[in-house]
C-alpha cells in the first residue's frame, strides 16, 4: 500500500508525463504523424508533403524534362495530389483525440483532492493510535 509520499509521487510523475506529451504534440503538430512522399512519371518525379500540409520537397529527374511541359505539369500535379491524398489518409482516424490539457487539469484536481484526503486519513489514524496507546 502506498503511503502519502508514494501516492503523491505517482501523481506528480503522471502530470509530468502529461506535460511532456502535450509539449511534444504541440512541437510536432498534433494529429500529424509525419511527411508523405508520392511519385509520378514512373518515379522520375517525387513530391514530399510535410507535417504542416505544405509541399516540403520536389525532386525531378532531368530526363523527364524531355517529355515536354504539358506532360511534366500533368505528372507533377498527379504527384502533389497523391502526396496530399496519402497524407490525408494517414491523418484519418475513427478514434477520438484526447484533450491532453483537460486530462492534465483533471489529474491535477485529483492530485490535490487525494493529498487532502490522505492527510485527513493520516491525521485520523494518528489520533486513533494515540487514543489506543492511552487506554
Amino acid at each position: 500500500m502506498l503511503g502519502e509520499g508514494g501516492f503523491e509521487r505517482q501523481l506528480v510523475d503522471v502530470r509530468a508525463l502529461l506535460r511532456e506529451t502535450i509539449s511534444r504534440a504541440s512541437e510536432e503538430g498534433r494529429d500529424e504523424p509525419g511527411e508523405y512522399v508520392a511519385e509520378a512519371a514512373d518515379g522520375r518525379i517525387r513530391v514530399t508533403v510535410g507535417t504542416d500540409g505544405r509541399v516540403g520537397a520536389v525532386e525531378i529527374d532531368p530526363r523527364v524534362l524531355r517529355e515536354g511541359a504539358e506532360y511534366l505539369a500533368d505528372e507533377f500535379r498527379t504527384a502533389v495530389n497523391a502526396a496530399l491524398d496519402g497524407r490525408g489518409e494517414q491523418n484519418r482516424t475513427d478514434e477520438p483525440v484526447p484533450d491532453l490539457d483537460a486530462l492534465n487539469s483533471a489529474v491535477e484536481r485529483l492530485q490535490d483532492q487525494s493529498i487532502r484526503q490522505m492527510r485527513e486519513m493520516t491525521a485520523t489514524i494518528g489520533e486513533v493510535m494515540r487514543k489506543l496507546h492511552k487506554s
